[in-house]
């Protein structure tokens, strides 16, 4: 196999098959596979056809649409003299008179999506991407031009501020934004720039609805690692507890938060990172290469070629890799990782806008037979940068494949087989990149570890189902002696009247569940309740049994206390948790997988609801007053939070507990 780095010209690579000795399956790969080919888990196989099968009129749609979306030549070769001379008015030479050429042989086109700003750390450095994209992709053979911008907002400013109330709305505002970038008809392929929380979902959503399109995501990488997150945590709970200044906390915090990249912690913006990567969507070895470094430079170029190559063989688009098979290894790589919660969302909204009807029972089906194989923040005292040290995604893959827990028959930007992604990108000494063998092993057992050796056998994301309805917590951070709590509610529907309770000390000295209500996608549009955390980890602390059960979010640093979010239905719409009353003896039970009230059926069903949404009036200022329309057109938690009506299949996928 031979590839042109000089020119950051990626050949087609060479296509190795394997078929397994116990089952008749073929895998496709583009790497002789250094380990033993394991035919793919039973149950892996089963929830996958299943998920095929209640699929298969929606991806039929889907494909049928974007085949129909294709044309051969370049896209802009469509367009009348007038509408082309816009698209290129601004272009310089030699840009210009390239833009002109509308033959069949004529340069492809690349879009540049960005997620731009200089405010969020991990998105300032794509402030100078857009120059070293289009030279990369004109030395590929290309054109290239900045298509659009989206917007990208931070939840760890917007923590417990009314800001936050926009912010998962914000992922479909950036699916449409991303499809107003890709509107013009004059891109041939398109790389998108975004990296944190509702970013990446939305990018790909948008991609997804122009999925004839080849796309490839260019990561920012994560910052360098800053104050230990064990110390950060302590500090968080001293002052929950007043016993440190504003200012100590305020230290810690900067010395956690401190230069260009991602936050280091393992929340949903890494998360996005590690699927990314997991879908194929990243060149090998690219999530967690820090921004700034000559490493991070040659990524972000051989991302331009690869993207310019794609279009010169006429694809696979986006629409067409992203199937079945690579949504279900998003799953397994979610689980193992102990990723973030905001995913059981997310992966259903990009599932469902690529024809594909992913549900929590299939994530839930999952869960028992993924092992948890990794130990960041909050799950554990590393960050991504010792993660990515020890061996990182390229071994996380691996040693799941080894296990029969992902299919390798899927197609990434590098072409067929998910193999490939065993190997890392490696800098030269001439300043390119090459693929290399990623770890065999891995560097730090603290850290990663191999499926035959997990942290836990389980994957440590549950769905939890009962009386009060449907709902998701993640274990993997949890105490086994925490996993269940059983005890009387205390009924809020308002997270500041949680934290004025606590801080006037009528929670102290009681076990309790927390029932924070309201807080869904339609009440006041989903915030994450991430500021309760210090508070109920300093009363869990103290001897307190605590737990929360909410139709709001906990986000993706969710941590050591038991936390039942995401509930369906959720209190603005009529469910259950509207008529829990304080006193209700409430269980949450992670082991058995279920979420119970100890009220008489009858009696329960016949009360009426208390407390309620903010009224309209109320939910004015910080502009949420613009996001009015998607309160009331927003989809529930388990069907991804969206205002997308995408097609829905007949079929159920019962939860199985």
């Amino acid at each position: 196999m031979r590839r042109a780095y000089a020119t950051y010209v990626f050949d087609v690579p060479k296509i190795y098959l394997y078929r397994s000795k116990d089952r008749d399956i073929v895998c496709q790969s583009t790497q002789p596979f250094g380990g033993p080919v394991t035919a793919v888990s039973p149950t892996v196989a089963d929830v996958t056809a299943r998920l095929v099968e209640r699929s298969a009129a929606t991806r039929a749609d889907y494909l049928a649409r974007i085949a129909a979306a294709r044309v051969a030549g370049p896209a802009r070769g469509r367009l009348a003299c007038s509408n082309l001379a816009h698209g290129f008015a601004a272009s310089t030479a030699p840009t210009k008179a390239e833009l002109k050429v509308i033959t069949p042989a004529a340069k492809p086109n690349v879009a540049i999506v960005t997620s731009y700003n200089d405010m969020l750390s991990a998105h300032a450095p794509y402030e100078t991407y857009p120059p070293l994209l289009k030279a990369a992709v004109m030395r590929a053979g290309g054109l290239a031009q900045v298509a659009g911008g989206v917007p990208a907002m931070c939840d760890g400013i917007t923590q417990g501020r009314d800001g936050m109330q926009v912010s998962l709305f914000s992922r479909d505002v950036i699916a449409m934004s991303a499809g107003i970038a890709l509107s013009h008809d004059m891109f041939d392929s398109a790389l998108m720039l975004g990296v944190c929380d509702k970013i990446v979902p939305g990018l790909l959503i948008g991609a997804l609805s122009f999925g004839h399109l080849p796309t490839v995501f260019v990561p920012a990488g994560p910052m360098s690692s800053g104050l230990p997150n064990k110390e950060k945590a302590r500090v968080r709970q001293r002052y929950a507890a007043g016993e440190a200044t504003r200012e100590e906390l305020l230290e810690a915090e900067a010395a956690s938060y401190h230069s260009r990249g991602t936050c280091t912690f393992y929340g949903t913006a890494n998360s996005n990172q590690l699927l990314m990567e997991v879908l194929g969507l990243h060149l090998p070895g690219s999530s967690f290469a820090s921004p700034d470094t000559l490493l991070r430079a040659a990524l972000t170029r051989a991302a331009a070629a690869r993207a310019t190559e794609l279009a010169l063989s006429g694809g696979p688009g986006v629409g067409e890799m992203i199937d079945e098979k690579s949504i279900i290894n998003a799953c397994v790589a979610l689980l193992a990782s102990g990723g973030s919660t905001n995913h059981t969302m997310h992966l259903v909204a990009i599932a469902r806008a690529a024809g594909i009807q992913l549900t929590w029972g299939d994530i839930s089906d999952l869960s028992p037979v993924v092992p948890l194989l990794t130990r960041m923040y909050p799950n554990g005292s590393a960050d991504v940068n010792h993660f990515h040290a020890a061996g990182g995604v390229s071994f996380l893959i691996r040693t799941l494949l080894e296990a029969g827990l992902l299919h390798e028959d899927v197609t990434t930007i590098l072409g067929p087989g998910l193999s490939t992604y065993t190997q890392e990108l490696r800098l030269t000494r001439d300043g390119d990149v090459e693929l290399v063998e990623g770890a065999p092993v891995s560097g730090d057992l603290d850290v990663l570890r191999p499926a035959s050796d997990p942290f836990s056998p389980d994957g440590g994301l549950r769905v939890l189902t009962g009386e009060l309805g449907t709902a998701v917590i993640k274990t993997s951070a949890v105490a086994p002696e925490h996993r269940v709590v059983s005890a009387p509610a205390v009924v809020f529907d308002d997270q500041a009247d949680f934290l004025t309770a606590f801080s006037e000390g009528r929670l102290d000295g009681r076990d309790f569940v927390a029932v924070v209500r309201y807080q869904g996608p339609a009440a006041n549009g989903m915030p994450e309740l991430h500021k309760l955390t210090p508070a109920l980890g300093v009363m869990q602390d103290r001897g307190q049994h605590v737990a929360i059960v909410t139709d709001g979010r906990m986000s993706g640093a969710s941590g050591k206390v038991p936390a039942a979010i995401h509930l369906t239905p959720e209190a603005a719409l009529g469910g259950p948790l509207a008529r829990v009353q304080d006193g209700d003896l409430i269980t949450v039970d992670a082991v058995a997988g279920t979420l119970s009230i100890g009220v008489d059926a009858d009696e329960f069903a016949h009360r009426p609801a208390t407390g309620r949404a903010p009224l309209d009036a109320e939910w004015r200022g910080t502009g949420r007053e613009l996001f009015s329309a998607f309160r009331a057109t927003v989809g529930s938690a388990d069907t991804g939070a969206s205002v997308f009506q995408f097609a829905a299949s007949s079929q159920e996928s019962p939860v199985h507990v």
